[in-house]
């Protein structure tokens, strides 16, 4: 194949698949759903686009703006999207791009190598899902522009001037007939998929400015992501919290049987495993061949290491695959042509090369790296020596608990008041702060679908104890038992086991102080390190119990925040009574099963993870030992905190 041939993005490189009326009609099934997450999805598509320009070598600079009306403009230096003729469609190939579903540049391989785009769906999905989206190309030193309402063209391209600049410019409304949660875009949630991409793609400059808000200076608010090192500055990033025990970044970038790999990794002090990979910049949270590919390497390289150099002759146990890997922050992204995914989600790596591919790559990176450094070598050999002393203390605290669930009277808690209804589906189980508002709601909660169970005080920091002591605590192991899942199995001592769970709705109920928000804190963080799945599978959510009883007369109306408290009391006229609510204990049975338990009024937030690289972090930093970082973290987000006075 000619070079002419390899570059030559044309109007012919665009291949209509098929249509999109059925985008509109069944929007979840191309973006996932039609609230907060589907929403953000849509920028993700449009930015993928300018993404596999730059992978392509034709872009470097992608702007992303948050419009004052919640429009979204995406700004690129690429080649721009091709504007001639599509013969086989008969009308201008931008035209094709923008209202047929799969087509693109993408499933033509002289055009794209490889594409960060997960269905294919593209940005003709944005525009079929957007009230009004405005396509704006700058090529061959014309301007050249198309419009369209709800995915209907309001004219044919044409072109509105000239230009020195090449590249694609969108700007999309969503639509709220599809969207009607919400419109309104999070700017940090865009911001960390930016901050994300700029790391996984370096050399390349991301911008996003939202034009709803100013700084102190008056100037719109702001950032630009820029990596230079990639994978190592992203592994950095994940750690800042996290006390490191090698001295640098184990990195590597190469392309193993034709599949580009690139790796970072490091070793801190921390008990958890933290690898987080990618395909094509898809975060494949499932992992897949990729992720077992470098499990395999790393395991194979550490162990022949370590028995080399006579670390191991005085260890009288066996060691683990598990254990090389307890403090280790990884980051895995590999570049796939045509990449399989399997798995509930989509985002599971199926590719059965990739899996050789990965493992060489670790191998051969991480050998040289242990022989260049004898120090970090023996310290991390150390810890996985202290990592399988663990393992095989935390097994018998597992199976302590196992027992406990096999023996005890019905294996459950003697805490826990259980619920008449047996289908997982229809039950719901509260963990409540404390004995008190333990007795009070299990006097208001519906006995036939609704179970309590009271935790003592703050449950274990699990952020920052060995695995062991996490299963030797008291309310931990309730709520192990209570819930009737178990953990660990002789292949996978952290694999959950949800065969048996007794709730799919399991309602994290504490008080509206500091107090209350630091143990929902301490049980989430319990959740995502331990249970994970069920984070994933929906099942977890938080309470959100009033602040405040407005009364007057016999009128009575609760309230959740002080804007709402100062509304209802103007409402109200003058005289209104105002209860402050300092905790669950302080509201009677029916109350609390008026604001807080009853399905018909209550409002619960779902926890959900939007981007798992972010999530850790972000646990490592407000339940570390690292002070600074998690001060900034609280100051910058105290708006959003209830602080009791």
């Amino acid at each position: 194949m000619s070079e002419e041939k390899k570059h030559n993005y044309s109007a012919d490189s665009i291949q209509a698949l098929e249509g999109m009326e059925h985008v509109r009609m069944r929007p979840s099934m191309y973006i996932g759903d039609v609230g907060v997450r589907g929403l953000h999805h849509l920028v993700y598509e449009v930015v993928d686009n300018s993404i596999d320009e730059a992978l392509a070598g034709h872009c470097d600079r992608i702007d992303v703006t948050i419009n004052e009306d919640n429009s979204i403009t995406t700004k690129d230096n690429g080649r721009g999207i091709p504007v001639g003729i599509h013969k086989k469609e008969g009308v201008s190939a931008l035209e094709v791009v923008m209202t047929k579903i799969g087509a693109g540049g993408k499933f033509d391989k002289d055009s794209y190598k490889v594409s960060g785009g997960l269905h294919g769906v593209g940005v003709s999905c944005v525009n079929a899902l957007s009230e009004h989206l405005t396509a704006t190309v700058h090529k061959d030193g014309k301007i050249w522009q198309q419009e369209y309402e709800r995915g209907k063209t309001l004219y044919p391209v044409k072109p509105i001037g000239e230009t020195d600049f090449t590249g694609t410019i969108v700007t999309f409304l969503p639509d709220k007939l599809i969207f009607t949660q919400t419109v309104e875009y999070n700017y940090e949630t865009l911001a960390t998929r930016m901050r994300e991409l700029s790391y996984l793609n370096k050399g390349i400059t991301i911008t996003l400015t939202d034009k709803r808000n100013k700084d102190d200076e008056g100037n719109f608010v702001s950032e630009t992501f820029f990596s230079n090192e990639g994978l190592s500055e992203f592994v950095k990033y994940l750690d800042d919290t996290r006390e490191q025990l090698t001295q640098g970044v184990i990195s590597m970038e190469g392309e193993k049987n034709g599949i580009p790999v690139e790796v970072a990794m490091v070793y801190n002090t921390s008990y958890s495993e933290n690898l987080h990979s990618y395909v094509n910049n898809i975060n494949t949270h499932e992992g897949g061949t990729h992720l077992s590919g470098f499990r395999r390497g790393l395991t194979s390289t550490l162990k022949k290491y370590a028995d080399e150099s006579g670390l191991l002759k005085n260890v009288k146990f066996e060691i683990a695959g598990d254990d090389f890997r307890e403090g280790l922050t990884a980051v895995i992204s590999v570049k796939v042509a045509e990449p399989q995914f399997e798995g509930q989600t989509k985002t599971k790596l199926g590719n059965r090369e990739v899996t050789s591919a990965v493992s060489q790559a670790v191998s051969e990176m991480l050998a040289d790296y242990l022989e260049e450094n004898p120090n970090d070598a023996k310290t991390i050999v150390q810890k996985v020596i202290l990592a399988a002393q663990a393992r095989h203390a935390a097994k018998k605290a597992r199976e302590m608990v196992q027992r406990k669930t096999v023996m005890s009277i019905g294996g459950l808690p003697g805490k826990l008041s259980d619920c008449s209804e047996t289908d997982p589906e229809l039950c719901e189980i509260f963990l409540v702060e404390g004995d008190s508002a333990g007795g009070t709601a299990k006097q208001g909660r519906d006995r036939n679908f609704q179970a309590i169970l009271p935790l003592r005080g703050k449950i274990l920091n699990v952020e920052k104890a060995m695995q062991h002591k996490v299963f030797e605590n008291e309310e931990i192991k309730n709520m192990f038992t209570a819930l009737g899942v178990s953990i660990g199995t002789e292949d996978d001592p952290r694999a959950l086991n949800l065969s048996k769970i007794r709730y799919h709705k399991v309602v994290i109920m504490c008080d509206a102080d500091v107090d209350g928000s630091h143990i929902a804190t301490l049980i989430l963080t319990f959740f995502f390190r331990y249970m994970r799945e069920m984070v994933e599978q929906g099942y977890i959510y938080i309470a959100t119990p009033p602040l405040y009883l407005v009364k007057k007369g016999q009128k009575k109306e609760y309230a959740w925040d002080d804007d709402q408290r100062d509304l209802i009391s103007q409402q109200m006229g003058g005289g209104a009574i105002i209860q402050r609510y300092k905790g669950l204990g302080e509201m009677n049975a029916e109350q609390l099963w008026d604001t807080t338990m009853n399905p018909e009024f209550r409002t619960l937030r779902q926890v959900t993870i939007d981007n798992l690289a972010e999530a850790d972090r972000v646990f490592s930093m407000l339940m570390g030992d690292d002070v600074p970082p998690r001060r900034e973290f609280i100051e910058k987000n105290a708006k959003y905190a209830n602080i009791d006075a």
